[in-house]
């Protein structure tokens, strides 16, 4: 599991560091790490020896972490550059650079093949005017790519993408949020001797193992209940389609059996598709828990479907993901008896339905929510998970899964190639099945779940994706391959 923490967190963890006069052991360690990261991209494009590196070189210390890397790339034989975007530099780098035989000049030269981008670090506020970065030069963001906000991945004017970002201390939530993640490229965290001082991490990521050991296979002496028994409330007449794609994710993913609850003619599309699927008309069955929404509608027949499932699930304590449909359906009533039963409840909205949902069941937050949830979907998520008391798994660039205790994990695992019709379905199937499997219970267990969920659809995205443009059928297929290793 990957751990990333706010800004505002990392600055206090270098305070003791800073107090102890460590600042420049800290500056040369962030330094060294950084050029060994330019060496290694160096060496994917070519030679090192001779290759011209430029560093765009702020006022701060992210600018003297740059000039001193620049200083440590010359003694490795490289032509190292630095361009100040402001009136002074860090003296003590620049004093290391010259010594070293680096130069100065005011703009990017012609012949460089790689630029660290090392203007604004983590408490920098605002964007810039940043040159024009010639095709082909390689971008290496030194801590940050300047004008990211380090606690949101809110992105200023200005900003250079990165193909790399080596960052200090500890990787910062803004680097795997939204924008900011996007920005970054592929991240590099370097030790500097934070770890003891920073706290709990502020957002954390599942990396493979952790959400392969969600969707583990079976144990050599399970049986169909004891994989999991998921119903599934979804599809109507006018959107047939959904139901099928909840039970082709859901039954991809390894459950022991799906049990499908919705009109005769849907039903009948879903048991063409997958005769394995016991299908009937109500709820009763061995359901362990429900996936209920997409598809559903909103009329008076889709609301009594949606109240059948939830006394299901208050009557059993069963787990309850609400997708499309249900999210503007379900009511704070039905969200307090489904809490009280100790029923756990995932709610899956993407920024639009969170934004209609919290003017629907929590209006007194309504004022200023939508710019909230625009500008940082992480305290958005974790304010409607902390004041309904269920998970929530908001969808988006980077989904972010938050706990009704602000804990949060996001995840980044596929792309735009996912934002095609029918895909949160498959991904409603996904989490009804990881709530579905045995394991430990409760909000925490919960949201890794949820997450482990998350992992899964944007890598089955992913790999799809390499295969060309795709529907949301093909989805199910990409998971099997997935959880195969192939």
């Amino acid at each position: 599991m990957l751990n990333a923490y706010t800004g505002t967190a990392v600055r206090a963890a270098e305070k003791p560091l800073l107090d102890a006069a460590q600042g420049e052991a800290l500056m040369r360690r962030a330094a060294w790490g950084l050029a060994a990261w330019v060496v290694r991209e160096l060496r994917s494009r070519g030679p090192v020896a001779g290759s011209t590196v430029v560093a765009l070189v702020g006022t701060g210390n992210n600018g003297g972490d740059a000039l001193w890397a620049l200083a440590f790339l010359r003694r490795r034989g490289v032509d190292a550059v630095a361009v100040p975007t402001g009136e002074r530099m860090h003296e003590a780098g620049l004093d290391a650079l010259r010594r070293a035989g680096g130069r100065v000049t005011d703009r990017i030269p012609d012949n460089a093949v790689l630029l660290v981008d090392g203007v604004l670090g983590t408490g920098a506020r605002g964007g810039w005017e940043p040159p024009r970065v010639p095709k082909g030069v390689a971008v290496v963001a030194c801590d940050l790519p300047s004008g990211v906000g380090a606690d949101t991945g809110e992105v200023a004017r200005g900003v250079i993408l990165a193909d790399l970002t080596v960052t200090f201390g500890a990787l910062k939530t803004g680097l795997v949020v939204g924008a900011g993640a996007h920005a970054a490229g592929r991240v590099e965290p370097v030790d500097i001797g934070l770890s003891p001082y920073l706290g709990e991490p502020d957002v954390s990521s599942l990396e493979r193992d952790d959400a392969l050991a969600v969707f583990a296979p079976p144990a050599w002496d399970d049986h169909k209940y004891r994989r999991g028994v998921l119903g599934v409330c979804a599809g109507s007449e006018q959107y047939p389609g959904a139901a099928v794609l909840v039970c082709s994710s859901a039954l991809a993913s390894g459950l022991g059996m799906v049990q499908y609850a919705g009109p005769q003619r849907t039903a009948g599309l879903v048991l063409t598709a997958h005769p394995e699927v016991v299908a009937g008309t109500g709820v009763e069955g061995k359901a362990q828990a429900w996936a209920a929404g997409p598809g559903l509608g909103s009329d008076d027949e889709a609301r009594s479907r949606l109240t059948e499932v939830v006394e299901a699930c208050v009557d059993g304590g069963l787990p309850l993901v609400l997708d499309a449909s249900a999210l503007g359906l379900v009511t704070l009533d039905q969200l307090s008896r489904l809490r009280g039963a100790g029923c756990e409840v995932v709610l899956t909205p993407h920024q639009g339905e969170l934004v209609k949902l919290v003017d629907r069941l929590v209006p007194h937050l309504a004022d200023g929510f939508a710019d909230l949830a625009k500008a940082d979907p992480v305290a958005a998520a974790r304010r409607t998970a902390e004041v309904l008391a269920v998970v929530v798994l908001l969808k988006g660039s980077t989904t972010v899964c938050a706990a009704p205790d602000g804990r949060t994990l996001v995840q980044n695992e596929g792309g735009a190639e996912l934002a095609t019709a029918g895909t949160g379905d498959c991904l409603a199937g996904l989490v009804g099945s990881a709530l579905a499997r045995s394991g430990p219970n409760g909000p925490g267990a919960t949201v890794e779940k949820a997450a482990a969920a998350a992992w899964l659809h944007g890598t089955a995205g992913t790999r799809a994706a390499s295969d060309g443009p795709f529907g949301a059928s093909t989805v199910p297929d990409a998971i099997r391959r997935v959880l195969a290793g192939h």
